[in-house]
């Protein structure tokens, strides 16, 4: 009897320890529902060789909803056989193309590249998805190896070339060999309400040049030219002019290999952030319309060894909760983490913030600053692979203590970060609207290989806001906005821009994890033409639609979320 008082007590005493002790929060965890979800497409290099830094340079991924139904599209870059370029038995891709996957809307998509006309056949490198005219549907601006081709969404599923009518195919040749585009950035560098663009351009290859202290190995891209960006302004009859010399941005040697429009210096306007390889990186301030390269005088042109590494993106994002957007650059050796000091002013803090000791050695390409676990900070996660040889590395996740500080946890959030891959291009989306972000990953390979899709299986029980801008001109004036979350006390700064990792534009809403608070208490826009809008007390969980000068338009609680 005595025992089994004791034991009745003990029981209490646990049940009473389970109620005053919070519940543990469940761990996200990662399933690649690529094949499941019919995402077949097999990325080619052209041939089977691996031999040239354009096989070795990967693919880019691009999300949009073309068919405004408000579920997010894939469009999935590829290569193919170039002659001359290419080893012969390489001629087996001459058909390979771009892949477009239409979301079914049930977690399942169908491939519609032919069908929608935006397959193309040229050695694609990345996408940039905007609504160029205003008519409510995105467009598609390809970047390619070769000619850039610009598709006009045509608002029936279906798309039109119209890029001689822009003038955005880009010149024949750079630095005297085949223009070399690797993306594109779009705004309103003028403020004149219509989008312009910067089109980065990588370098001068040469197919006939090799290394003759070493010609079985693939030459370095310090032993090439570099080729100039270019900037594009938007006329009043749509066409569009280069402008990169007027405004002081014609480098004719640089070697970009992607970038990003931001205001850095919280002047009202946008600067450019261009990540370059084995040079110094460019942030080109925006001085009353006219840009000066101050990348040494802000702190961001090296890492903070001062050492010159193979950069590949800037991704944006407020790691530490101050209200300041900070950049991550990825590189081949353990990246630069930027923190925004104020004023234009940055100080790398890969080392102290964690990510160095866990980037270093792994060759980080497609990379993002996103909340997984909708915790109301933002973590990191990288798609990691060496470049002059193919050696496969672990992929990572960073998980952000709030405080900017990083702790390497991939390893128990799915087998994808157990398994050594060749990761290039990285893009986030929430594919299946349940507010969990998912994460699209592409690769090389000597043979065709596979991307994946990570599917979030959330399980935090934590709230979340998605956010879609629509500028009272379009995007114009809301690409770039600054947008501020208040929520129970805690204040998110955020920018809407989507064009922030290698090759790759991630999904166009913007998503702000809340953590256990069930309610936005304040949000302002400060769009980039200027204006300013305060929206007050919005419900969480739902995807929220705002017209500059309008007003919330739409306020939907998980619209039609796909099965898990």
């Amino acid at each position: 009897m005595r025992k089994k008082i004791i034991l009745a007590g003990l029981a209490l005493v646990f049940l009473s320890l389970s109620v005053l002790l919070p519940a543990q929060p469940k761990k996200v965890k990662f399933t690649d529902v690529a094949s499941k979800a019919g995402i077949n497409l097999k990325y080619t290099i052209g041939d089977y060789s691996y031999k040239n830094i354009i096989e070795s340079s990967g693919s880019g991924i691009t999300v949009f909803d073309y068919n405004n139904d408000g579920f997010m599209d894939i469009y999935l870059m590829n290569g193919t056989y170039l002659e001359g370029i290419s080893d012969p038995a390489g001629k087996v891709f001459r058909n390979s193309h771009n892949e477009l996957y239409k979301n079914n809307c049930d977690g399942t998509f169908t491939e519609v590249s032919e069908k929608a006309g935006v397959a193309g056949k040229q050695w694609c490198m990345a996408a940039s998805a905007v609504d160029l005219d205003n008519d409510g549907f995105q467009d598609l601006y390809v970047l390619n190896y070769g000619p850039n081709v610009f598709y006009r969404n045509n608002g029936n599923g279906t798309f039109t070339d119209i890029t001689a009518k822009l003038g955005l195919a880009g010149p024949e040749k750079l630095n005297g060999f085949a223009k070399w585009s690797i993306g594109a950035s779009f705004w309103d560098h003028n403020l004149d309400g219509r989008l312009d663009v910067m089109v980065g351009n990588f370098m001068a290859f040469d197919p006939a040049y090799f290394t003759p202290g070493s010609p079985d190995m693939m030459p370095s891209p310090t032993e090439y030219n570099g080729q100039a960006s270019i900037l594009y302004e938007q006329q009043s009859n749509g066409k569009f002019t280069d402008v990169t010399q007027k405004k002081n941005l014609f480098y004719p040697d640089s070697k970009c290999m992607g970038l990003t429009v931001l205001d850095t210096d919280e002047d009202g306007d946008l600067d450019i952030f261009q990540a370059n390889d084995h040079q110094l990186n460019f942030l080109f301030r925006n001085d009353k319309g006219v840009y000066n390269e101050v990348g040494i005088a802000s702190g961001v042109a090296a890492n903070s060894k001062g050492k010159v590494t193979g950069s590949m993106h800037p991704s944006i994002g407020d790691v530490d909760g101050d209200g300041l957007i900070d950049i991550l650059v990825t590189d081949l050796d353990y990246g630069a983490l930027y923190k925004n000091m104020g004023n234009g002013i940055y100080t790398d803090i890969t080392e102290g913030s964690g990510a160095a000791l866990a980037m270093e050695g792994k060759g980080s390409w497609g990379a993002a600053l996103f909340d997984y676990d909708n915790d109301g900070d933002l973590d990191l996660i990288a798609a990691n692979g060496t470049a002059e040889d193919l050696i496969l590395q672990y992929p990572i996740l960073l998980e952000n203590d709030g405080k900017g500080h990083f702790k390497n946890v991939g390893k128990d959030h799915g087998p994808y970060f157990n398994s050594k891959v060749s990761g290039r291009g990285l893009a986030i989306c929430d594919f299946d609207n349940d507010g969990n972000l998912d994460v699209i990953i592409s690769h090389v390979d000597k043979k065709p290989v596979a991307p994946v899709l990570l599917r979030n299986e959330g399980g935090t029980g934590n709230h979340w806001l998605g956010l879609i801008l629509k500028g009272k001109d379009g995007p114009a004036s809301a690409i770039s906005a600054k947008v501020t979350v208040t929520a129970g006390g805690i204040k998110q700064v955020l920018v809407n821009q989507w064009a922030t990792s290698y090759l790759s534009n991630n999904e166009p809403r913007l998503h702000v994890g809340l953590g256990q608070q069930k309610q936005i208490d304040q949000l302002e826009i400060n769009w980039s033409d200027g204006k300013k809008e305060v929206y007050k007390n919005i419900g969480c969980d739902r995807y929220v639609t705002i017209l500059q000068g309008t007003g919330i338009v739409s306020q939907n609680p998980i619209p039609n979320p796909s099965p898990k």
